[in-house]
Formats: structure tokens, sequence, C-alpha cells
């Protein structure tokens, strides 16, 4: 009998709130998470613009200061949203179940702002000055292990690096290892922090960034006619996933179930999709086959959304050629309209979101949407909130090197 997985916890730091329902009071708001960038000057850049993580303090979450200057900042947050998740789930890792507790949350890039410094010190200062920590926070993976440090977690751990697709494959990954047996519980999900000058220069370099300088709250705009790339964001989101009987029997609170996942590979091109959104759809096709629902199940989409030109059109091309007469009827909305492109960290944030929306029957808006694009048509809920009941949402992800993961989630009933 294949067994079932539910969402039990959820854990949020975004450019829109440090915790979940900050987030989530901001995200229905249609708040924007843009401003000028201030971690670093950047006057000689070309996009000066960010969705940064405001008034986050690590050591909330990470009492000890020696490990908060040991970690990278996509650590800090990774760590805020496990302890958040964990706490929301109500779940405690002890003796009895820390075997069967596993761990999988995903980087696209790791620690960029460790890079930054650490390279400066090198050409600055000599290579006896490079902290002997370097490597452990650059590494993509030492947000997972660091997670089973702290939490005692010893099941299944590893890290998904899958560029911006890397959140939601890490969530359905760790859906399939509850289903196969191996965990009873896990910690899923995606951080990054990757607001830098190396960042912000190498993604503006490629000519995939806004360079709305002076409107910073507008500039990211997914399925408008006026759109001119992403903005960068930053932050991460944690999920708790339980075997469905484990989690009842210990009286869990449950928000929904993620009832199917689909990943694919466009084999295509370094960072455009395929033609229609071919990989997408094909992601999308699994998902819902592996949840064992019908096309017209699914009411809602968070999509990839990320405001730039070629993957708004085949994100929705690619709506079409699964649903046809149905993607009329669906609502879509893109999270990155708010807290702009968190990279690896997206899959998880977006994830986390469309679970609650799910749960709370409330669609996030598109905003900035004011001149929709004529190829992009469908109903992605422009600039204000929706309550809607929802069965069966998709979160859809895409990633630099054709990655797609899709993450299919269902309404509880029990």
């Amino acid at each position: 009998m294949t067994k079932r997985v539910v969402v039990t916890g959820i854990g949020l730091v975004t450019p829109v709130g440090n915790d979940t329902l900050t987030s989530w009071k901001a995200l229905c708001e249609g708040t924007s998470g843009g401003g000028p960038i201030s971690y670093f000057d950047a006057s000689d850049q070309d996009t000066r613009i960010a969705c940064e993580v405001k008034g986050f303090d690590p050591k909330l979450w990470m009492p000890n200061p020696k490990e908060v200057r040991r970690n990278d900042r996509f650590v800090h947050f990774a760590m805020a949203g496990t302890r958040q998740a964990l706490a929301d789930a109500e779940l405690t890792i002890d003796e009895r179940i820390r075997d069967d507790v596993g761990v999988i949350v995903g980087s696209g890039i790791g620690g960029l702002h460790a890079c930054h410094d650490q390279f400066k010190t090198l050409f600055d200062r000599g290579p006896d000055r490079v902290s002997p920590f370097f490597i452990t926070m650059f590494i993509t993976d030492i947000a997972a292990g660091y997670i089973a440090m702290q939490t005692g977690a010893r099941g299944p751990n590893f890290a998904t690096v899958s560029a911006c697709a890397t959140g939601a494959n890490a969530v359905g990954e760790a859906a399939e290892m509850i289903r196969r047996g191996d965990a009873v519980a896990m910690i899923a999900g995606g951080a990054e922090s990757g607001i830098t000058p190396m960042g912000i220069a190498a993604f503006a370099s490629m000519h995939a960034l806004s360079r709305r300088n002076d409107d910073p709250v507008h500039a990211s705009r997914p399925f408008d006619a006026e759109r001119d790339g992403f903005v960068m964001g930053e932050g991460a989101g944690i999920l708790i996933l339980e075997d469905e009987e484990f989690a009842r029997a210990r009286g869990a609170r449950i928000y929904c179930e993620l009832a199917g996942y689909g990943a694919t590979a466009d084999a295509h091109h370094i960072t455009e999709p395929a033609p229609g959104g071919a990989g997408l759809a094909r992601a999308m096709e699994r998902a819902i086959t592996k949840a064992g629902a019908k096309h017209e199940d699914v009411t809602y989409i968070n999509a990839h959304g990320t405001a730039t030109l070629y993957n708004d059109r085949s994100e929705t091309a690619a709506v079409k050629s699964v649903f046809g007469d149905h993607a009329r009827t669906l609502a879509i909305s893109s999270t990155k309209s708010m807290i702009g492109h968190t990279l690896g960290a997206a899959g998880g944030i977006e994830a986390a979101v469309t679970a609650l929306t799910v749960h709370h029957g409330v669609l996030t808006p598109t905003i900035n949407l004011t001149h929709p694009d004529p190829e992009c048509d469908l109903d992605y809920v422009p600039n204000t909130a929706r309550e809607a009941r929802v069965g069966l949402a998709l979160s859809n992800s895409m990633g630099f090197g054709g990655h797609n993961a899709v993450l299919a989630f269902r309404r509880y009933t029990g």
C-alpha cells in the first residue's frame, strides 16, 4: 500500500516577513518586498534593486554566536525556517524517532556571501588569512548537514542542487523517501542568499534582471507586457512532511496532502525553456498522474512566474498544452511578483505558499500585472487576493539547465 504524505509544519523567511504568519499575511495583502540594495554599494551596478530579507537576526534561531559566524546567510535562513516548521508541527525529534527523520534542504548557489568575503580576503591579505571554515560555509549541502546536527535528525540527509527548481526537488524527493518507507518524517525545502556584488553582476550580465531601479516596488512584473526581468530575492521555505499514519497517530494538525511530484529535463538549452514549455508540461502531467487525479481536479497553480520574457510565455504555453480548455478556468499566480526570485529557495517557499493556499482557501495575487502580455492570457489573479476553495493545486518550478519540478498538493480529508 502506497503511503500518503502530509504537510504538518511550515517555516518561512521571505522579503516580506521573517516568519510564516507575517509572510503569509503580507502575501495575501499583495505586499512588495522590493527596494534599493542595502547590503553593499550597488551604485556601479546596472541593477541596483532587490528583494532583501529585512531585520533578520540569526541569533534568534542560532543562539551560539560562533555558529552564526561560521555559517553563511543561506544557512541562517534555513535554520530559521526549520525551527519555525518544527515548532509549527509540534514535532519533537527524540530518541524514539530520530533515526527515521531526515533532511533534504537544497540551495541553488550556496554560500555566495562567504565566497565573496573570502576571495576578497585571499586577494587583499593572502592565503594564510582565508578562514578554515570557508569550505563548510560555501558548500550547498551544509544547510542540510547543519540542520541535522542541531535537531538530531539521523535519517536520510542530502541537498538537492537544480538551480531554481532546487527547493521543489527537495520537497518532492523528501516525499518519495517517506512513500518508500525510508523515513516517517522529513525536513525539506530550500534556502538562498545570493544578493552580493557578484550575484547581482552575474545575473545582470545575462540580461536576466530588471533594471527598473527607480521603481523597485513595481519591478517584478510576471506575465505583464512591460516586464524586463526578474528581481533577485532571498530567504527560505521549509516544510515538515510526514507519513499520514504517523502524523495522525501523534495527533498532528495537517495542512494538506502532498499527493504528487513530477520531475523532468528539457534537454534543450542552458537557460531558455524548451519550446512551448514541453519539459514543464511533462512534469505537470506526471505530478497529476502520481496524485491519481484528473486534469479538471486542478483548480490553482502557483506559477514559476519569473517575469522574464521566455519563462512566462513558455509556462503559459505549457499550462495550455496540459489542460486544454480547462486552462481558462484555472487560477494562476506568481509569488515572485512580491518576493522576487529567490533562486534555490523559490521551490521551497512556493511549496509552502501553495500548501497554505490549499489550507486557507486564499489565492495570493500576482501584483504589478497592469498590462497583460497578449501571449500570457490566462487568469493570473491580478493584483488582489481571492478566496477560493482549492481541491488540488500545483506548484511549478523551472531551473537553468532545463530542470523542471512540479508538486501537487491536495486538500486533506482524512
